[in-house]
């Protein structure tokens, strides 16, 4: 009894330790959450003056806020203020390549499920790769890089998804194995503007409320522009290449809507950090081990779905079908019970301990060679 209570006290602390960041913990378990949420809530186009809406803000920006928090791990990884150089270096790019092909690996494993979701880890494990080159950089060129393509990438990526390669079912294979739904060179902007942020002490108290109201202001400049350019439309996302590119709706690619996402990742995080630094961080443990574990969580969440489809319904395809059985609850109160009580008793997530064990094994540290006096 005296072990197991130890072993957790020390679980415990292990997420609120100085080695890691509470808040980046619960801005991840917020994002799966609403991840969850966006795919299995019905819920009406976001306006101010309806707060039946609100819960809107899951759709498209959930996964924004994902893809950011993954370039913040990848630069907390990769010695955070600190870039690692060197030998040091080389071994951190051959480790992410290799969690790179298992997030590809499992992603395609969960399509295979026929689960009615655009999987995000096939574009993930790619965006991994984009990164490898960018961990030298400071945040300064790195903050200008994910300006520029999120300023520009909407203008190439509305021609992109033109292109007739992804016309028929070959098209639609392709688009499944590379994750298209988060077409990757727009979508690096988001994982290097995470890195940035990974790459300045995003801690500091007077660095998260500069996130919260620079991001804020950010996104509600981009939604407001672009609600003006181009309204809201009901019948879905605009095929015109003027209005793709000028819009506000979730996923369409649009500046307004990739910027008003980046902002409102940047906002979300800087207030998960604050909040964390109160004692509030103590009643959200469970949202914090939920996100120390993402993708675990991520997987979870598609497996039970896929096993309660097919237990109800038979097949696990029939999205309207599985909503009607008003799943969301039981799914993700589900979720955060198994995480809390495995970071509790176990540590660390399981798949995330698996794709460690895996990136050390395949690419083990080398040990530091000393010159002999007559080199």
């Amino acid at each position: 009894m005296t072990d197991a209570a130890g072993r957790v006290r020390t679980n415990v602390r292990r997420l609120s330790g100085s080695g890691r960041e509470p808040g980046v913990d619960l801005a991840r378990g917020l994002a799966v959450l609403g991840m969850l949420a966006a795919h299995l809530l019905d819920i009406d186009a976001f306006s101010l003056a309806d707060p039946d809406t609100w819960l809107d803000v899951v759709n498209g920006r959930s996964s924004i806020l994902f893809a950011v928090l993954a370039g913040v791990s990848i630069a907390l990884l990769t010695g955070g203020t600190r870039p690692v150089t060197g030998a040091v270096l080389r071994t951190a790019r051959a480790r992410l390549a290799v969690r790179a092909a298992g997030l590809w690996a499992l992603g395609i494993l969960l399509i295979l499920t026929g689960v009615p979701v655009y999987v995000i880890l096939p574009a993930y494990a790619i965006l991994f790769l984009i990164a490898l080159p960018l961990l030298r950089l400071g945040p300064a060129p790195l903050f200008a890089t994910a300006a520029g393509i999120l300023l520009v990438m909407p203008f190439a990526q509305a021609l992109l998804d033109g292109l007739p390669v992804w016309d028929g079912e070959a098209g639609a294979s392709v688009a499944l194995l590379i994750g298209w739904a988060y077409p990757f060179p727009l979508w690096a902007g988001f994982l290097v503007l995470g890195l940035a942020v990974g790459r300045v002490d995003f801690s500091d108290t007077r660095m998260s409320a500069l996130m919260v109201a620079a991001g804020g202001g950010i996104s509600m400049i981009a939604y407001g522009v672009g609600g003006l350019m181009a309204p809201r439309m009901p019948s879905g996302a605009p095929d015109d290449y003027l209005g793709q590119v000028t819009s506000v709706l979730p996923h369409s690619g649009g500046v307004p809507e990739v910027v008003g996402g980046a902002g409102f990742a940047l906002a979300v995080l800087g207030l998960c950090v604050l909040v964390c630094r109160t004692p509030a961080t103590v009643v959200l443990f469970p949202l914090r081990a939920t996100g120390s574990m993402p993708l675990t969580a991520y997987t979870l969440q598609i497996l039970v779905w896929a096993g309660w489809a097919l237990l109800a319904l038979g097949e696990t395809g029939d999205l309207s079908g599985f909503r009607a059985l008003h799943p969301f609850w039981p799914i993700a109160v589900s979720v955060v019970i198994a995480c809390t009580l495995w970071a509790m008793f176990l540590g660390r997530g399981p798949l995330e301990g698996l794709l460690m064990r895996l990136s050390r094994w395949l690419a083990p540290s080398r040990p530091a060679v000393t010159p002999s006096p007559d080199r």
